[in-house]
């Protein structure tokens, strides 16, 4: 038997709000919220990357030329 998992705070929180009634339009405006937050806190991320590895527009056109791909021969 796999032991029960705790939930997170953030989950713990959502929980607290499924006892509210939204609208269609609530609901929307919610997941745009909570998309929006996510996503800023990864830019904020990329950001912190970007200056602490001294990256530059040169570091991108040379990531973009890079071949990453795994060959396979059969």
């Amino acid at each position: 038997m796999v032991p029960a998992q705790k939930l997170t705070n953030l989950q713990l929180e959502l929980v607290k709000l499924f006892s509210y009634k939204v609208t269609d339009s609530q609901l929307i405006e919610i997941k745009l919220l909570l998309g929006n937050y996510f996503a800023e806190k990864a830019s904020e991320e990329m950001d912190k990357l970007w200056d602490d590895n001294n990256w530059t527009e040169e570091t991108m056109k040379e990531w973009s030329n890079e071949h990453l791909r795994t060959s396979y021969t059969l």
